[in-house]
């Protein structure tokens, strides 16, 4: 694969709950970054996310929530291809045709499914066949980069074996994607200083309200040193926080204060609530706006939706002829 070329990029999010810091930091800003010089699609994962949400509204508003949100932030329909998932029907079919040749034993090897096991906990067949569906998410647009974590490589490995061994039986077929390992400089902690997740309840939204949004950040776990200690910055959740909005000037001034000691910790969450909401305020203005104009959002997810069901249907296509299906 030539590096210097356009790639097509692909990536999705699902309407779970609203995007929150940890989103953004950890994958949403790079990716969106990746559209100047690329061709991204990008998609809304509502059919994942049917494995936890049951309420037919809630998953409705989180799919216009989840668009609003994307746009605000700076992912630009002139440049990209956003869209929902569910309006593609191409690739649930693909993913039949995939789920006829993937190996019981690889998804019982996958780490969503293996840890609800180990845990004891029910797991459905949409967890079970979860890997195959997204295989079929990257597979469907000829994706050749896929950004994702470091703890989620496994899922294109996942994608490439499943790719693999069709190619492998029925001839070349499938465009062979990279994994696009994101970042994780950026740490994101959750309120109790875990990793942010919706999981684990701990997550700060990019949008909403300001004053809630200052609430939640005041009440931030910490510990109990008393405010004259001297504190080293590195390690810090606070102080991670912090420097997910501060410059280098604003941050080595923060990292000083840690060591001198003598504040509080009080003194450290205001300056996060007041830099994060300095960092979002075009955003949110322009998420404001988008809210005003939710036919103009529509109109970005069906023409989006046309263009990607354009490129899933050769592919389907193709995949359906391979395996003799016509």
């Amino acid at each position: 694969m030539d590096d210097s070329k356009p790639k097509r990029v692909l990536s999705g999010i699902q309407p779970t709950g609203r995007p929150h810091w940890g989103n953004y930091f950890g994958a949403i800003r790079q990716y969106i970054d990746l559209q100047d010089a690329n061709d991204g699609f990008y998609f809304i994962a509502d059919l994942h996310a049917l494995t936890t949400i049951r309420n037919p509204d809630e998953l409705r508003d989180n799919v216009i929530n989840v668009a609003l949100d994307l746009l605000a932030l700076g992912l630009d329909p002139e440049k990209a291809t956003l869209f929902v998932q569910s309006d593609i029907p191409e690739v649930s079919e693909l993913c039949w045709i995939l789920l006829s040749g993937t190996p019981m034993g690889l998804l019982q090897r996958c780490v969503a499914y293996k840890e609800k096991v180990d845990k004891g906990l029910p797991a459905d067949a949409g967890l079970f066949t979860y890997p195959v569906l997204q295989a079929a998410d990257i597979l469907a647009y000829d994706s050749e980069l896929v950004p994702v974590g470091a703890d989620q490589v496994q899922h294109i490995e996942v994608c490439r074996d499943i790719a693999g061994r069709f190619n492998h039986q029925f001839g070349d077929t499938f465009v062979m994607p990279k994994a696009n390992v994101l970042d994780d400089s950026a740490k994101v902690p959750g309120t109790d200083g875990e990793k942010m997740s919706k999981s684990y309840d701990n997550t700060l939204p990019l949008f909403g309200e300001v004053k809630k949004i200052r609430k939640q950040i005041m009440r931030i776990t910490t510990d109990s040193r008393p405010m004259e200690d001297a504190k080293e910055p590195e390690g810090d959740h606070l102080y991670q926080l912090f420097s997910l909005f501060a410059d280098q000037t604003r941050r080595e001034d923060m990292a000083a204060m840690y060591r001198r000691g003598g504040f509080g910790y009080g003194e450290v969450k205001k300056a996060i609530a007041e830099a994060s909401e300095g960092y979002f305020d075009e955003a949110r203005q322009r998420r404001a706006d988008l809210e005003q104009n939710l036919d103009f959002v529509r109109e970005v997810l069906a023409k989006g939706a046309e263009r990607a069901r354009s490129v899933a249907a050769e592919v389907l296509s193709r995949t359906q002829k391979a395996a003799g299906l016509k």
